[in-house]
């Protein structure tokens, strides 16, 4: 039965309110994030043009550079490839510069094989604090229309995508994209071998309380806390007695003092920043992918986040819970 059905006899968690206490300068950020000068910047005119092959081969004439640029820009004003085309052009033409305009069929190619920058761990040398959801992105085609008019789901197609957040920096550190077949768990190995930089813990919802996502994080991170709710049907190990693991500790703690007071004790509570992240998302960038293969869905996913990242690189919102 829908468990709305029980809602009267459930606990309600009233909803928190906070004030924001930097909103004028917010604000100031919020605005630049829509600024051409933020995406179009000077390194990428200096480095437009790419650097002559000394092999045999044709000369390419645009740098990884500007075909990032130009990736940047379509995701950040979600644009097509040819209207992609167009604002280039449009820009050079009024800066006055005499660059060439990568034309939509380049910028469609160059896509495939293009790498991205991975971000770069904290500044502050500080292990971070991972946290991890997913959800899913749908491809181009029929939408929600064609659902309703002909009642078929046949062209309707999904990927999904795998993020882990940093807790202090807000920033996306890893970042994969998988058919939508693929488990949770099965993704976080991908997921730790992306980034750089010590892990402290590893927060994730229920379906990442597996022994495979347990081991990933062990071998990678022997120190870190892997911060996962267990099931309702989970049971202690054998060696719960003599030597216990984490998630038996987390089963004891649970079975004394309750499921919301471990929540609380563990700071499970901030995996709502991975969702907030993940609305961030498909705000900004939108809840669908646009290119037409899977490697070079993966560099737009790729591109979108590493302009998520520079935003909240411009500013971020300082609040105080007032309820």
């Amino acid at each position: 039965m829908p468990f709305k059905l029980n809602q009267d006899r459930r606990h309600h968690v009233p909803r928190q309110k906070h004030r924001v206490t930097n909103s004028a300068a917010y604000d100031a950020d919020l605005r630049q994030r829509g600024s051409l000068t933020v995406w179009f910047t000077d390194e990428a005119i200096a480095g437009w043009r790419a650097v002559p092959r000394t092999v045999p081969g044709g000369q390419p004439w645009y740098s990884p550079l500007a075909i990032l640029t130009a990736l940047t820009l379509k995701a950040v004003f979600r644009l097509a490839l040819r209207q992609t085309e167009g604002l280039i052009g449009s820009i050079i033409g009024l800066l006055g510069l005499e660059l060439r305009v990568p034309d939509h069929s380049t910028l469609s190619r160059r896509a495939k094989t293009l790498e991205v920058p991975r971000p770069q761990p904290r500044r502050d040398g500080e292990p971070m604090h991972l946290l991890v959801d997913s959800t899913g992105l749908r491809l181009c085609g029929a939408g929600e229309w064609l659902l309703e008019k002909h009642g078929t789901k046949t062209r309707r197609s999904w990927r999904k995508l795998h993020i882990g957040v940093d807790v202090g920096s807000g920033q996306i550190l890893a970042a994969s994209l998988t058919a939508k077949e693929v488990d949770d768990g099965a993704e976080v190995g991908r997921l730790l071998d992306r980034i750089t930089g010590a892990v402290a813990s590893f927060t994730g919802d229920g379906g990442y309380d597996q022994d495979r996502v347990y081991a990933s994080v062990a071998e990678r991170y022997p120190e870190a806390a892997v911060i996962v709710p267990p099931r309702a049907t989970a049971v202690p190990s054998d060696t719960a007695e003599t030597a216990p693991t984490q998630r038996d500790r987390r089963l004891q703690h649970i079975a004394k003092h309750g499921r919301m007071a471990w929540q609380k004790a563990s700071g499970y509570t901030t995996r709502a920043r991975a969702e907030a992240a993940i609305g961030r998302f498909k705000q900004v960038i939108g809840d669908g992918l646009r290119l037409r293969t899977d490697d070079r869905r993966a560099t737009e996913v790729d591109v979108a986040v590493r302009a998520l990242n520079r935003m909240v690189e411009l500013g971020r919102p300082n609040y105080v819970r007032t309820a």
